[in-house]
């Protein structure tokens, strides 16, 4: 069962992607912002908000320490 809600969640994930980019070509066509811009800043915020969670998550549980070696190791 466990091994089918990791294929679920992964497919998931690539559909949420996919589908997430192409509304941000979408935009980016609309506002005449080039693919590539837009495609940094899906990166950007992709690459971010996991680390965002974890310090909210960390800050929030009271692990203070968690939360600022979260922001400092992915500062370095």
């Amino acid at each position: 069962m466990s091994y089918l809600l990791l294929v679920l969640g992964f497919l998931a994930l690539v559909q949420g992607a996919s589908m997430l980019v192409a509304g941000a070509s979408s935009i980016a066509r609309r506002f005449d912002i080039s693919d590539f811009a837009i495609g940094m800043t899906v990166v950007a915020f992709g690459t971010s908000t996991p680390e965002l969670f974890v310090t909210l998550i960390a800050a929030l549980g009271g692990s203070p320490d968690i939360a600022v070696g979260n922001v400092i190791g992915s500062n370095i």
